[in-house]
Protein backbone atom coordinates (compact mmCIF):
# COMPACT_ATOMS: atom_id res chain seq x y z
CA UNK A 1 0.00 0.00 0.00
CA UNK A 2 0.77 3.26 -0.64
CA UNK A 3 2.92 5.24 2.15
CA UNK A 4 1.19 7.58 4.44
CA UNK A 5 3.09 11.25 4.41
CA UNK A 6 3.37 13.79 7.61
CA UNK A 7 0.00 15.52 7.63
CA UNK A 8 -2.25 12.87 5.76
CA UNK A 9 -1.34 14.25 2.11
CA UNK A 10 -0.89 12.17 -0.72
CA UNK A 11 2.51 10.73 -1.43
CA UNK A 12 3.84 11.32 -4.52
CA UNK A 13 4.08 8.35 -6.69
CA UNK A 14 6.65 7.67 -9.26
CA UNK A 15 5.45 4.91 -11.74
CA UNK A 16 7.58 3.88 -14.28
CA UNK A 17 7.27 0.86 -17.64
CA UNK A 18 8.75 -1.85 -18.13
CA UNK A 19 8.38 -3.83 -21.58
CA UNK A 20 9.71 -7.99 -21.09
CA UNK A 21 9.46 -10.68 -23.57
CA UNK A 22 5.55 -11.01 -22.97
CA UNK A 23 4.07 -8.66 -26.07
CA UNK A 24 0.90 -8.48 -24.62
CA UNK A 25 1.91 -7.88 -20.95
CA UNK A 26 3.43 -4.86 -19.14
CA UNK A 27 5.16 -4.19 -16.11
CA UNK A 28 4.31 -0.94 -14.34
CA UNK A 29 7.04 -0.23 -11.37
CA UNK A 30 6.23 1.30 -8.28
CA UNK A 31 8.03 3.83 -5.90
CA UNK A 32 7.07 1.84 -3.16
CA UNK A 33 6.48 -1.51 -1.99
CA UNK A 34 2.88 -3.44 -2.65
CA UNK A 35 3.65 -6.51 -1.04
CA UNK A 36 6.38 -8.78 1.35
CA UNK A 37 9.22 -10.09 -0.56
CA UNK A 38 8.33 -13.27 -2.13
CA UNK A 39 4.05 -12.83 -1.84
CA UNK A 40 2.85 -12.51 -5.47
CA UNK A 41 -0.66 -12.53 -6.39
CA UNK A 42 -1.86 -13.34 -9.93
CA UNK A 43 -5.66 -13.15 -10.98
CA UNK A 44 -6.46 -14.74 -14.51
CA UNK A 45 -10.38 -13.11 -14.16
CA UNK A 46 -12.30 -10.51 -13.17
CA UNK A 47 -14.18 -13.23 -10.67
CA UNK A 48 -10.54 -14.22 -8.65
CA UNK A 49 -10.29 -10.44 -7.74
CA UNK A 50 -12.16 -10.71 -4.25
CA UNK A 51 -9.38 -9.93 -1.93
CA UNK A 52 -8.19 -7.23 -4.26
CA UNK A 53 -10.14 -3.61 -4.75
CA UNK A 54 -6.85 -2.94 -7.58
CA UNK A 55 -7.09 -5.61 -9.12
CA UNK A 56 -10.49 -5.82 -9.52
CA UNK A 57 -10.96 -2.24 -10.68
CA UNK A 58 -8.73 -2.56 -13.45
CA UNK A 59 -10.83 -5.61 -14.72
CA UNK A 60 -13.87 -3.02 -14.31
CA UNK A 61 -12.65 0.02 -15.43
CA UNK A 62 -10.39 -1.21 -18.77
CA UNK A 63 -12.22 -3.68 -20.88
CA UNK A 64 -8.73 -4.88 -22.63
CA UNK A 65 -7.16 -5.94 -19.33
CA UNK A 66 -7.15 -9.75 -19.34
CA UNK A 67 -5.48 -10.75 -16.55
CA UNK A 68 -3.36 -8.51 -13.27
CA UNK A 69 -0.06 -9.91 -11.59
CA UNK A 70 0.90 -7.94 -8.43
CA UNK A 71 3.90 -8.42 -6.62
CA UNK A 72 6.48 -6.90 -4.42
CA UNK A 73 7.06 -3.25 -6.03
CA UNK A 74 5.65 -4.34 -9.11
CA UNK A 75 1.87 -4.90 -11.31
CA UNK A 76 2.16 -6.61 -14.85
CA UNK A 77 -1.10 -6.60 -16.73
CA UNK A 78 -1.74 -8.21 -19.89
CA UNK A 79 -3.71 -7.04 -22.30
CA UNK A 80 -6.32 -8.58 -24.70
CA UNK A 81 -4.99 -9.07 -28.11
CA UNK A 82 -7.54 -6.28 -29.90
CA UNK A 83 -5.13 -3.05 -28.86
CA UNK A 84 -1.60 -1.97 -28.87
CA UNK A 85 0.49 -1.05 -25.87
CA UNK A 86 0.77 2.37 -27.62
CA UNK A 87 -2.67 3.24 -27.12
CA UNK A 88 -3.19 2.12 -23.60
CA UNK A 89 0.08 2.41 -21.74
CA UNK A 90 0.10 6.31 -20.27
CA UNK A 91 -3.80 5.75 -19.45
CA UNK A 92 -2.93 2.46 -17.05
CA UNK A 93 -0.19 4.20 -15.93
CA UNK A 94 -2.01 7.38 -15.08
CA UNK A 95 -4.76 5.62 -13.32
CA UNK A 96 -2.54 3.71 -11.42
CA UNK A 97 -0.59 6.73 -10.17
CA UNK A 98 -4.35 8.21 -9.12
CA UNK A 99 -5.23 5.64 -7.67
CA UNK A 100 -2.00 5.20 -5.23
CA UNK A 101 -2.21 8.92 -4.59
CA UNK A 102 -5.49 8.45 -3.57
CA UNK A 103 -4.64 6.34 -1.39
CA UNK A 104 -6.70 3.37 -1.97
CA UNK A 105 -5.91 0.05 -1.10
CA UNK A 106 -4.49 -2.97 -3.28
CA UNK A 107 -5.87 -5.55 -0.84
CA UNK A 108 -8.86 -5.87 1.19
CA UNK A 109 -7.16 -7.53 3.98
CA UNK A 110 -3.08 -8.01 5.11
CA UNK A 111 -1.64 -10.78 3.32
CA UNK A 112 1.15 -12.85 5.10
CA UNK A 113 4.87 -11.40 5.64
CA UNK A 114 6.24 -15.40 3.95
CA UNK A 115 5.59 -18.81 2.91
CA UNK A 116 8.17 -20.58 4.85
CA UNK A 117 7.70 -24.76 5.11
CA UNK A 118 9.98 -25.76 8.22
CA UNK A 119 9.50 -29.02 7.03
CA UNK A 120 10.91 -29.60 3.48
CA UNK A 121 12.76 -32.26 2.60
CA UNK A 122 16.47 -31.49 2.39
CA UNK A 123 16.06 -32.16 -1.92
CA UNK A 124 13.16 -29.79 -1.65
CA UNK A 125 15.04 -27.27 0.03
CA UNK A 126 17.85 -27.05 -1.76
CA UNK A 127 15.27 -26.75 -4.75
CA UNK A 128 13.46 -23.66 -3.73
CA UNK A 129 16.88 -22.25 -2.50
CA UNK A 130 17.88 -22.39 -6.30
CA UNK A 131 14.63 -21.17 -7.80
CA UNK A 132 15.27 -18.33 -4.74
CA UNK A 133 18.69 -17.70 -5.59
CA UNK A 134 19.42 -18.12 -8.64
CA UNK A 135 16.48 -17.05 -10.94
CA UNK A 136 13.42 -15.40 -9.24
CA UNK A 137 15.57 -12.13 -9.57
CA UNK A 138 16.03 -12.54 -13.08
CA UNK A 139 11.89 -13.57 -14.07
CA UNK A 140 11.17 -10.68 -11.68
CA UNK A 141 12.82 -8.17 -13.92
CA UNK A 142 10.77 -9.98 -16.44
CA UNK A 143 7.38 -8.66 -15.08
CA UNK A 144 6.38 -12.43 -13.60
CA UNK A 145 7.11 -14.75 -10.55
CA UNK A 146 8.14 -18.60 -10.63
CA UNK A 147 7.61 -20.99 -7.64
CA UNK A 148 8.04 -24.69 -6.63
CA UNK A 149 4.99 -26.34 -7.48
CA UNK A 150 6.62 -30.55 -6.83
CA UNK A 151 9.33 -32.43 -7.31
CA UNK A 152 9.44 -36.55 -8.41
CA UNK A 153 12.62 -37.87 -6.76
CA UNK A 154 12.01 -41.19 -8.86
CA UNK A 155 11.69 -39.43 -13.00
CA UNK A 156 14.16 -36.21 -11.32
CA UNK A 157 10.76 -34.15 -13.13
CA UNK A 158 10.42 -30.93 -11.39
CA UNK A 159 7.38 -28.92 -12.14
CA UNK A 160 7.40 -25.04 -11.61
CA UNK A 161 4.93 -22.72 -11.47
CA UNK A 162 5.00 -19.93 -13.64
CA UNK A 163 2.59 -16.34 -13.40
CA UNK A 164 2.37 -13.08 -14.66
CA UNK A 165 4.14 -11.69 -17.76
CA UNK A 166 5.53 -15.80 -17.85
CA UNK A 167 2.23 -17.12 -17.88
CA UNK A 168 1.21 -17.51 -21.91
CA UNK A 169 4.74 -16.05 -22.58
CA UNK A 170 5.84 -17.61 -26.21
CA UNK A 171 9.03 -17.32 -25.12
CA UNK A 172 8.56 -18.99 -21.33
CA UNK A 173 9.34 -22.70 -22.82
CA UNK A 174 12.85 -21.50 -24.09
CA UNK A 175 13.65 -19.77 -21.16
CA UNK A 176 12.50 -22.98 -19.04
CA UNK A 177 14.71 -25.58 -20.92
CA UNK A 178 17.90 -23.77 -22.14
CA UNK A 179 18.07 -20.99 -19.16
CA UNK A 180 16.36 -22.78 -16.15
CA UNK A 181 16.49 -26.52 -16.83
CA UNK A 182 20.66 -26.20 -17.53
CA UNK A 183 21.16 -24.32 -14.63
CA UNK A 184 19.54 -27.19 -12.63
CA UNK A 185 21.55 -29.80 -14.20
CA UNK A 186 24.78 -27.82 -13.41
CA UNK A 187 23.36 -27.46 -9.72
CA UNK A 188 21.41 -30.51 -8.95
CA UNK A 189 21.84 -33.05 -11.52
CA UNK A 190 19.14 -35.30 -9.77
CA UNK A 191 16.97 -32.70 -10.98
CA UNK A 192 16.07 -34.13 -14.75
CA UNK A 193 13.41 -32.23 -16.34
CA UNK A 194 11.61 -29.07 -15.51
CA UNK A 195 8.33 -28.56 -16.89
CA UNK A 196 6.00 -25.51 -16.47
CA UNK A 197 2.41 -24.83 -15.30
CA UNK A 198 1.31 -21.41 -16.23
CA UNK A 199 -1.06 -20.31 -13.05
Amino acid sequence: MAVITDNNRAPHVHIYVEENPNPNSMKFVMSFMLMADGIVKDYATKEDTTDSPLAATLFNEFDFVERVFLSKNFITITKTENVEWVEINSILRNYLKDYFEAQKPVFSEDLPDSKVELNDDPTIARIKDILDQYIRPAVEMDGGAISFSEFDKETGKLSVLLQGSCSGCPSSSITLKAGIQNLFSNMMPEVKEVVAQNG
